[in-house]
């Protein structure tokens, strides 16, 4: 089965996020993997993406901040 990939405008769409916030983190490392296949043209493999999204899913705040190890004592 052949590989899926969302443009930018596709992951955005998908993911609730603003592309100049993609644009960001593509420059930060905070955002999920992606592939630049030309000076212009990024996408992002599906399977990343939603690996990416599964790892900061979190069934309470407290959850999150001890995966960040940020967790008050």
């Amino acid at each position: 089965m052949p590989e899926i990939f969302l443009n930018e405008r596709d992951f955005a769409a998908r993911y609730l996020i603003a592309a100049r916030t993609l644009q960001r983190w593509r420059g930060t490392g905070e955002g999920p993997p992606y592939i630049r296949l030309g000076p212009r043209r990024i996408v992002y493999p599906l399977a990343a993406a939603e690996a990416w999204a599964a790892a900061r899913t979190f069934p309470h705040r407290a959850a999150e901040l001890a995966q960040d190890g940020r967790s008050r004592a």
